[in-house]
């Protein structure tokens, strides 16, 4: 867990809150007015998280990867031209035909 201390008293206290980091192993979470503002992290424990993959970044990827060309059907092309090459997939996450309905129009 890692130690939370205010942006105006960080200031006075920065060269203690780093040998926190460095000798004490300890994380810093800056705040301000109450919410996350920065963390001071080690080098090695800042080295480790940019070695890891992002795994949102990883979803991404693999998705795209998956993603295949399909041609249109028969026909299609010559009715709506180009943008039957183009269309999104206009099924929902239900499997049916369109989005879910916001009940807006």
């Amino acid at each position: 867990m890692a130690y939370e201390i205010p942006v105006t008293q960080a200031r006075a206290e920065l060269a203690d809150l780093i040998n926190r980091v460095v000798y004490g192993g300890e994380r810093v979470v800056v705040t301000r007015h109450g919410k996350p503002l920065v963390a001071l992290v080690s080098a090695a424990d800042l080295e480790r998280l940019e070695g890891e993959p992002d795994a949102a970044e990883e979803q991404v990827i693999s998705s795209v990867s998956a993603i295949r060309s399909v041609q249109s059907a028969p026909g299609e092309r010559r009715r709506f031209g180009i943008a039957a090459e183009h269309r999104p997939d206009r099924r929902g996450p239900e499997g049916g035909d369109r989005p879910p309905s916001t009940g807006h129009r």
